[in-house]
């Protein structure tokens, strides 16, 4: 078997386990990882760097010192209601300090965190907080209407009203109102507020619990792209290691840097790169509670972060607004995108804009997420995710003969095996043995390995279009489509067919000036690709492509909407 072992592969220079000899110099390629839980972070940023303020949301600022002392709390009263080692806690918040509070606070407690999307809708929370058997939950009072049809003992709440200056505030208790039927809720024997509970106490001793560090810390729902969401399991092992791997590949220095966090903490990607990694080199974290392209722009502007980890529909968007208004993006250092593929003309457009080295990343929630990324040395190549993570082992393997490793330059499936990957799925031990063996994990990613070492996504093996026998990877296509002035977005499907099997679809929205041609495409793509590639059917989208939170093209959606037969 072939594998990419950091701590060997790279010391013998050898190009078959799929590492290049050039590795990003002063990154480790193996680390000793702390042995505490995963509010140890917490902890040690409070004790390294007290004073330095963990993060900013709207105008508020609060310290190290702040956030752990709250967490603390939160966890003396938690256990002092009947919170047992193990129990689960639903956390259904925005982006706001209470959330990495509420982390800490649960994991301190001994308790097991449940994120739940505020994107959510009513049944799948439902669903989620009962197959977790979550006993309390910490919820924003304008989302109270998605735990209606839940069955908890606590309901802990926390408002946005409070950041918000008095003009303001008018509008956002008329819109708890009409979401709630509620003014103000109140308190009583199951009700509590969330800082009605932390400034009730006085108690600063700290709450240890026993919680071993492979013991279950976060779920979090995927696979809502697939239409089969299965709650991801991580253990503490899991949130410290690929926080320790982040905050070693990027050589931050404690307490030296200020990210810009807008990427969802209920997703595993802001999670792990803002409040775990965040904590593991005591940046200060400029909070958003959601994306919005001007007031991202104008945070960075304001606050000056030196890192932003973004997706490509957050970067696409701000080069729009860049184009029309330029910015002032020079603290950027690095920017590093993730969740799904970065084009690379948007990339190189925010680069030009911000003078930032901007990089691709890869993970999955069921890796913590993160398990490569583009050196931050100026040797990273655009249009590949760069090099795995210290004690990263990777295998690209045959599709039909998973025992067969791919050779350098063929596309096979990408396995991943290092201490970041998840416990499993929560109480579904199927589903966990069918992409967890020996420790590795299948990711169902399509990949290859460059000449360079590098490695290259080319697709979801589930998005595989076979057509009279050949492969064609829909990323491909779409990224010779888009090169097309006339085309803003485009997504391929394959589509039944009689005779091939399948035949390539392309779904396209047109740039703003633009009139259908269809013709026009059609010579455009026998130009620029092999005839088993160019699509057989094309359709003009009038909206935007059906896309999740991260910006990932759903094409379950659109395969869904397929009646039609060529």
């Amino acid at each position: 078997m072939s594998t990419v072992n950091i701590t060997d592969s790279i010391i013998q220079g050898s190009l078959h386990h799929g590492f290049s000899s050039e590795y990003p110099a002063g990154v480790p390629r193996h680390l000793n990882y702390p042995k505490y839980p995963a509010w140890g972070l917490l902890a040690q940023a409070a004790a390294k760097v007290s004073a330095r303020p963990a993060c900013v949301f709207m105008n508020h600022s609060l310290s190290y010192r702040e956030i752990n002392l709250f967490s603390i709390e939160l966890a003396i009263w938690l256990r002092s209601h009947g919170l047992r080692a193990g129990d689960r806690v639903a956390v259904l918040l925005p982006n706001c300090p209470e959330y990495w509070i509420a982390l800490n606070g649960i994991w301190r407690a001994g308790g097991v965190a449940v994120a739940v999307s505020p994107l959510s809708v009513a049944n799948d929370v439902t669903e989620l907080v009962g197959q977790t058997s979550s006993r309390f939950v910490i919820c924003l009072d304008v989302l109270t209407e998605l735990i209606r049809g839940c069955s908890y003992e606590k309901l802990i709440l926390t408002s946005l009203c409070d950041y918000l200056p008095t003009w303001k505030q008018v509008g956002y208790i008329a819109a708890r109102w009409r979401r709630t039927g509620t003014w103000l809720p109140s308190t009583t024997d199951r009700q509590h507020w969330f800082w009605d509970i932390i400034r009730a106490s006085k108690d600063e001793l700290p709450v240890f619990s026993a919680i071993k560090q492979d013991s279950p810390a976060y779920i979090l729902s995927t696979g809502g792209t697939t239409g089969n969401p299965r709650a991801v399991t991580l253990s503490h092992r899991n949130i410290v290691c690929n926080a320790w791997q982040q905050r070693y590949w990027s050589g931050a220095s404690m307490g030296k840097e200020t990210l810009l966090a807008v990427l969802p903490f209920f997703h595993s990607y802001g999670m792990s790169t803002m409040l775990a990694g965040g904590a593991a080199m005591g940046a200060t974290l400029i909070m958003q509670p959601r994306f919005h392209v001007a007031r991202a722009i104008g945070a960075i502007e304001k606050f000056r972060p030196t890192v932003f980890h973004a997706v490509p529909a957050m970067l696409a968007a701000m080069n729009l607004q860049l184009q029309k208004r330029p910015a002032n993006l020079r603290s950027l250092k690095w920017v590093i995108s993730g969740g799904a593929a970065l084009p690379v003309q948007v990339a190189e457009e925010f680069a030009s804009y911000s003078q930032a080295l901007v990089v691709e990343g890869y993970g999955l929630s069921e890796a913590s997420p993160v398990t490569h990324v583009g050196p931050l040395d100026g040797s990273n190549r655009w249009g590949t995710i760069g090099l795995p993570l210290p004690d990263t082992d990777c295998r690209i393997v045959d599709l039909e003969e998973p025992h067969r490793d791919m050779p350098r330059g063929e596309v096979g499936e990408l396995w991943v095996r290092g201490p970041q990957v998840m416990l499993g799925y929560w109480q579904n031990e199927k589903a966990t043995q069918a992409v967890l063996a020996d420790g590795w994990l299948q990711t169902g990613d399509l990949a290859c390995l460059d000449a360079d070492g590098k490695y290259r996504i080319v697709d979801r093996k589930k998005d595989l279009i076979i057509t009279s026998g050949f492969n064609v990877y829909p990323a491909d296509v779409e990224e010779v489509l888009r090169s097309h002035p006339a085309v803003r977005d485009v997504a391929i499907i394959g589509v039944p067919h009689a005779e091939c099997g399948e035949v390539v679809k392309a779904f396209i929205v047109l740039e703003e000036g633009f009139a259908w041609n269809e013709n026009e495409l059609v010579e455009f793509s026998r130009k620029k690709l092999a005839a088993h590639r160019r699509p057989r059917i094309w359709e003009q989208m009038l909206g935007d492509l059906p896309r999740n939170f991260l910006g990932k093209v759903i094409r379950r959606q659109l395969r869904e909407s397929e009646g039609d037969q060529p």
